[in-house]
């Protein structure tokens, strides 16, 4: 293998840092609201079996594609097939849209961590700071600035010293956190005004038992939906990333394995992030407070909570402020990285240089994507009916266009021109046992990109 690129040391570093890049902010303040909204338990079941049949197909086919061709997603497609190579550029072009402005998100999170552990987690409960904040010229964008120097100081190291190392400390430290974040959300009690009791317990059950409201057609068509898009921007698929980690990957290692073991990882950190979030929020705001997500459920809402327990409400939100950034720290890491590969392999340049001049390009955007709050201000509507800023704009080209047009196409170039097999052989290299083999072509070749346009024409409003 090149040196420039690198590779992993062993399975361990590749699972925990694909498991870093899966587990990120949409899994925090996305799935639970989502698990709230759509019936609780139904929900988790359906997303399970996403996990396991169209979620996996992706995750395979990506992972496979890298090992087998040892190349960034700028070059693997061109190299399976020369006529695909526009599909390459468009995977590499994805996390480049997306790394400034999550480096914007992840400045935020810094912003708030730092908040809460020099004490100041009182006003950062109070209304109006975040948008104050966020309106700022400054701060802003120092806060971005050190974030993507940090992202950029990890990839720099390379793969072994830098990104297998730091998910090696960061994943392990998450996952305590998150564990540690959800029991004490089970122990949470409190009572209202109208001396109405709520537990945390409770809210757990409004997360795991279905809501038979939903069991009718239409909802239980929206929830799939929900299911499926959540499952597909969870797992960092369409992105790049999986394909440039793959390429990093041992020709000896157990694909089937290592695969199994991220779905497992997502899940559980899915599921444990809405028995963080959901028994909280319903404990101190009841049913109507969980109708928010994103940075709205991050960055006002849940403050609003941490207030509401009085001086735990101080540790607890740093802690759970720096579990956020552990998270939004390994995803970002993950999509430089899909960059820098494709810099590597398309120029033939350095890791290091490849670094600084993505590095230099995410700055610029980054910088535009603070600006969008104050000088740089518009709204442009969106067909999701959503009235687009200079980072929702980003947000919608990448996720809901270009993702799934990437992965539609990755399907019919796998299960109709270079056929399953090619994906089958690779996981199977070395004797593997490969149990959903049937499964994983049914999906490949028809139901995976049959979904994905469905996806596609629900994020355009054409359904």
């Amino acid at each position: 293998m090149d040196k420039k690129r690198g590779s992993f040391g062993g399975s361990i570093g590749f699972v925990l840092a694909a498991a870093g890049s899966a587990v990120g902010l949409g899994n925090i303040w996305r799935f639970p609201y989502l698990a709230a909204k759509d019936g609780g338990g139904l929900f988790l079941v359906i997303y399970l079996v996403l996990a396991v049949t169209f979620g996996f197909a992706l995750l395979t086919t990506e992972v496979a594609i890298g090992r087998k061709t040892k190349q960034s997603p700028l070059m693997a497609y061109r190299v399976l097939s020369p006529k695909w190579k526009p599909l390459g550029k468009i995977a590499c072009a994805i996390p480049m849209i997306i790394l400034p402005y999550y480096c914007v998100i992840g400045g935020w999170v810094m912003k708030y961590m730092i908040a809460y552990i020099t004490g100041g987690g009182a006003a950062a409960a109070t209304d109006g700071y975040f948008g104050s904040f966020i309106s700022g010229t400054a701060e802003p964008i120092v806060y971005t600035v050190v974030f993507l120097v940090i992202t950029c100081g990890i990839v720099y190291l390379g793969v072994n010293k830098g990104i297998e190392l730091s998910s090696k400390i960061l994943m392990p430290l998450m996952i305590l956190l998150v564990v540690g974040i959800s029991l004490f959300s089970l122990t949470l009690e409190h009572t209202d005004s109208d001396g109405v009791t709520r537990t945390g317990l409770q809210g757990f059950w409004v997360l795991v038992v279905p809501d038979f409201e939903y069991v009718t057609l239409q909802k239980f068509l929206i929830t799939l939906m929900d299911s499926m898009g959540q499952l597909f921007y969870s797992l960092s698929v369409a992105m790049g990333i999986m394909i440039s980690y793959g390429s990093y990957v041992s020709d000896k290692d157990n694909l089937v394995k290592d695969i199994n073991k991220i779905e497992v990882f997502d899940t559980v950190v899915a599921f444990l992030a809405g028995v963080m979030i959901i028994p909280a929020v319903y404990v101190f705001m009841g049913r109507e407070g969980m109708t928010a997500s994103g940075p709205g459920l991050m960055f006002i809402s849940i403050p609003k909570v941490f207030d509401s327990m009085g001086a735990a409400g101080s540790v607890v939100g740093g802690v759970f402020f720096i579990m956020a950034f552990f998270a939004a720290l390994t995803s970002s890491v993950s999509i430089l990285e899909a960059v820098v590969s494709s810099f590597i392999d398309r120029f033939g340049i350095s890791r290091r240089r490849s670094t600084v001049y993505e590095g230099m390009i995410a700055l610029l955007f980054a910088v535009l994507v603070c600006l969008g709050y104050n000088h740089l201000y518009f709204e442009f509507p969106l067909p999701n009916g959503v009235k687009a800023q200079v980072l929702d704009l980003m947000d919608y080209i990448s996720n809901n266009l270009l993702m799934p047009v990437v992965s539609i196409g990755t399907c019919i170039l796998v299960g109709w021109i270079v056929k399953p097999k090619t994906v089958i052989d690779e996981v199977t290299r070395n004797g593997e046992y490969f149990s959903r083999r049937g499964l994983y072509v049914v999906m490949v070749k028809f139901v995976a990109p049959a979904m994905l346009v469905v996806l596609l024409l629900k994020s355009v409003g054409v359904i």
